[in-house]
């Protein structure tokens, strides 16, 4: 049985260097063998296939994936299969990422709001701490003004209405006698 060199297309891959070291070895592999796809060793048709190639233009190429959406409240940003972090004093307002092969960068106007290195492993959530702990701070902030809130309601319903009218307020096993849910009830006094 002949060993049959095997592609790249099962590999994993950390980043572009461990992408870039792998093919070289798979390279090496490869320019070993004629190929019957191609007819030839590919380090035979290098040469061909380089006189083909355009020069590499003057300038830089432009960021990849620049977006502009509005930071949710779970304040994370999706690029391509990852989640990172925002800080959370951007939620609800409109963020700029810029991503590139080495970094994220996610900008509110002219504030950076977030700044993390590229993962390339997938379905990943990158979470500064700073991020974590103003989170936590401004959930804390929420649940205290909702727990006033609340105390407030509840006085102002218990509060006396200023009317000067009384309202008597009876036991609820009264309406259980009422509606004979216990016995002395369907028309019998209440017992007061």
């Amino acid at each position: 049985m002949r060993a049959v060199p095997s592609g790249l297309g099962a590999q994993t891959f950390v980043g572009p260097g461990d992408f870039n070291t792998q093919l070289t070895a798979w390279l090496q592999n490869a320019n070993r063998c004629r190929h019957r796809t191609i007819g030839s060793r590919p380090l035979d048709r290098w040469e061909t296939d380089r006189a083909a190639m355009l020069a590499v233009p003057p300038v830089g190429p432009p960021a990849w994936w620049p977006l502009r959406t509005r930071l949710g409240r779970d304040h994370y940003i999706r690029v391509d299969t990852n989640d990172y972090s925002v800080h959370p004093r951007a939620i609800g307002r409109l963020v700029t990422v810029q991503a590139d092969t080495e970094e994220i960068t996610v900008t509110c106007g002219e504030d950076v709001m977030a700044r993390h290195a590229r993962c390339w492993a997938r379905h990943q959530s990158i979470t500064d701490p700073e991020h974590a702990a103003a989170a936590r701070h401004l959930r804390e902030e929420v649940r205290q003004q909702q727990a006033a809130r609340a105390r407030t309601a509840r006085a102002a319903f218990l509060a006396p209405d200023g009317l000067g009218v009384e309202v008597e307020q009876r036991e609820l096993a009264t309406y259980d006698r009422i509606f004979t849910l216990i016995e002395g009830g369907a028309g019998e006094e209440d017992p007061r």
